[in-house]
């Protein structure tokens, strides 16, 4: 009876091995399940966020560099390729450009010149800009406004619709161009600006110029309105009647 208790006894605790056992190596293979798992998922993700974002991506045609201007090693210099900030100059991208200041005096024959300029389908010639005393009141605002004109973000009527090759200004000597002269003598050497002189060598015929200007700004011949610069042979016809006042008047 004792021994048949005794080997029970052994069945029992035998089973109870097994059983244990049999468990511990389940857990063993549901944890390696779950890691595999686990580990597949992210896998998984990772993918489709890498394909997502593949998608994402915009695609951007990388454009030729511009070929080597067909110029002398001492203009390379004076030749630039601006990037404006108000519109897209894509199309004129590898048109490059020069930048230049027409620096006169008044009644010297520079508007007659500009306007020449300007009739030019690829050249603007903006004007005296810093006929406005705010754009001259300093130096930053002086460069500032240089910036914007050189870079082709001033937009005038002198504006063209074709590719522009020469954009630039008309600065009268006393527009702040003497009272900062060594530091715009300094924008130009750095950003390359050609200067242009124009000076009348006739200076009688300057102060004639001077004096007719001044009486139209009172008489006002023209349709009642007062123009510095004539641009027909009526205009002229009819402000040369200051000559015939002038030469009454020395009389």
């Amino acid at each position: 009876m004792a021994d048949d208790l005794s080997s029970f006894a052994k069945d029992v605790l035998l089973v109870k091995g097994l059983k244990n056992s049999t468990l511990v190596w389940r857990l063993v293979v549901l944890t390696f399940a779950m890691v595999c798992g686990v580990y597949i998922c992210t896998i998984c993700l990772k993918q489709i966020g890498t394909s997502s974002k593949i998608g994402l991506l915009d695609i951007k045609v990388i454009q030729n560099p511009c070929p080597e201007p067909n110029i002398e090693p001492w203009e390379i210099p004076y030749v630039h390729y601006p990037n404006p900030k108000t519109y897209s100059r894509e199309e004129c991208s590898c048109h490059p450009v020069r930048y230049f200041a027409i620096l006169s005096m008044q009644r010297s024959g520079s508007g007659w010149f500009e306007t020449f300029l300007n009739s030019h389908p690829n050249i603007s010639s903006n004007g005296e800009i810093f006929s406005v005393k705010v754009r001259r009141s300093n130096v930053s605002t002086i460069t500032e406004t240089l910036d914007t004109i050189y870079n082709l973000d001033w937009l005038s009527s002198a504006s063209k619709n074709e590719c522009t090759t020469a954009v630039g200004l008309k600065w009268m000597l006393n527009q702040g161009l003497m009272q900062h002269h060594e530091q715009i003598a300094e924008y130009f050497r750095i950003h390359g600006v050609s200067v242009i002189f124009l000076f009348r060598r006739n200076l009688l015929r300057r102060m004639v110029s001077l004096l007719a200007n001044e009486y139209d700004r009172n008489a006002k011949l023209l349709n009642g309105t007062h123009k510095s610069h004539v641009h027909s042979p009526k205009e002229v016809s009819v402000c040369t009647l200051f000559c015939a006042c002038m030469c009454a008047t020395c009389v």
